[in-house]
């Protein structure tokens, strides 16, 4: 209780101040979706960025050095997912490593009888019990196109949501209300994803989400974030349910967005 109470009140600390201008800067030209936020959102975002970057472990790896520019822009993105729901700032998340590119990932495979290790290249990775594993050149692209239906930092910041249950089952921690909608939606929709790519169509949603359910949830949150218009007006039973978990209406940010550069 008393831990909880001084962490609470280190974080209200950290929190407090206004954001150092090159980071405010590094907003403005970094994370595209910056801008479609606003006030209140803009407010929750700064403070969860500032609490990510004090309390994580940033990691460079392979020579890359961890700068304010590469903290900022991945804290932002993180933090994006978490600006309309409870959370304890990813308390399943103590360290995030960087890689320059894409690395290699060690994985077991059976030949046969017998059990070979090899190694894929991979853009990034959310390990149970462990760390965020980033690569920087798909962590910045992600910030800099709010669009284009991919961002890597989402995809596997919604993994470690989808853990902290304890389970990697495309669910996260829901209220008993909202459980039963979720399973029935997602169900659905997974299904209609592995139907789709086995037949070489495409969805809003990326044909890698119909490699298993926790990839579905983590696929499904990037296009709910990047190309949210197309997914309510596709899949509207999958955007009202994400959108009652993430407690955010990015197609109304969007919205915005055309109103104020007019026609």
């Amino acid at each position: 209780m008393v831990f909880s109470w001084l962490k609470k009140r280190r974080r209200k600390k950290t929190a407090a101040p206004p954001l150092p201008p090159s980071w405010a800067a590094c907003l403005e030209e970094s994370f595209q979706h910056w801008n479609a936020l606003d006030g209140g959102e803009k407010q929750a975002l700064e403070d969860i960025i500032q609490v990510l970057i004090a309390e994580k472990n940033w990691e460079g790896c392979n020579g890359f050095a961890i700068t304010e520019e590469v903290q900022v822009t991945i804290a932002a993105q993180a933090g994006l997912l978490l600006i309309g729901i409870e959370h304890d700032y990813y308390q399943n998340v103590d360290s995030i490593l960087v890689y320059p590119s894409t690395y290699k990932l060690p994985r077991s495979r059976q030949v046969g009888g017998a059990v070979s290790e090899d190694k894929t290249a991979v853009l990034g990775s959310a390990h149970h019990g462990g760390p965020v594993i980033l690569a920087w050149d798909a962590a910045r692209q992600g910030g800099r196109n709010a669009d284009d239906g991919r961002n890597l930092v989402y995809h596997e910041f919604a993994h470690k949501l989808d853990m902290l249950d304890g389970m990697v089952d495309g669910t996260p921690e829901l209220d008993a209300d909202e459980f039963n909608a979720w399973v029935e939606v997602m169900t659905a929709e997974y299904d209609k994803l592995v139907s789709r790519s086995r037949k070489g169509k495409k969805s809003v949603i990326d044909s890698y989400g119909a490699t298993d359910v926790g990839e579905f949830f983590a696929s499904a949150t990037e296009s709910f974030f990047e190309k949210p218009v197309r997914m309510q007006a596709e899949h509207p039973r999958l955007y009202d349910v994400m959108q009652s978990f993430y407690h955010q209406d990015p197609a109304r940010r969007f919205q915005r967005i055309r109103e104020k550069k007019g026609p």
